[in-house]
């Protein structure tokens, strides 16, 4: 039989998709704030997933991904994905009552990425008010491998890369912490 233990902490990060590139400095800033520090970006990329956005948050739209310097439980994701929620309502469009920014939450820990989400679905579990978790990304063989589920902006080789680069640093801190 196992005992029960707390896991390790988990290194969040949140991917944003922008209605307009001019909102990312203050919705960072905003994250920060929240969250703490950032100390991993990428770069804007056009959002060329799906149109499923499009009709709320309009056409052109730009995907990034941002990282968070400290360490957390994982266990805080559902309160995570709530505050972000909160921040998206804060930048909705007060004419159109659309989003301008959707915020994504995650963790990833040495084995995989885990989103949020609102939505329930078979591959997801429920945390705590109104929030599911999703493993959508795994690692093993020296890299990240999508699922079945697996959305596709999470596939494409920037995302893959800066997911890699952010699990090195978040094993580094691991073993800073030891």
């Amino acid at each position: 039989m196992g005992t029960p233990k707390e896991p390790k902490p988990a290194k969040y990060f949140v991917a944003l998709l922008l209605s307009d590139a001019a909102l990312l400095t203050s919705v960072e800033d905003a994250l920060a704030a929240l969250f703490g520090a950032v100390d991993g970006r990428t770069d804007l990329m056009p959002w060329t997933a799906s149109k499923f956005y499009e009709k709320e948050m309009g056409s052109g739209l730009q995907r990034c991904f941002l990282s968070f310097a400290a360490l957390h439980s994982p266990a805080e994701l559902a309160g995570v994905k709530l505050k972000s929620q909160e921040l998206e309502e804060r930048y909705r469009d007060k004419a159109s009552g659309g989003r301008r920014v959707n915020l994504d939450p995650g963790y990833l820990d040495s084995f995989k990425v885990v989103l949020a989400s609102t939505k329930n679905a078979s591959q997801r579990i429920y945390l705590d008010g109104g929030i599911y978790a999703e493993a959508t990304l795994m690692y093993y063989d020296g890299g990240f491998h999508g699922l079945p589920y697996s959305y596709r902006d999470y596939l494409w080789p920037e995302t893959l890369f800066f997911l890699t680069q952010l699990r090195c640093v978040y094993l580094e801190q691991l073993r800073q912490a030891v």
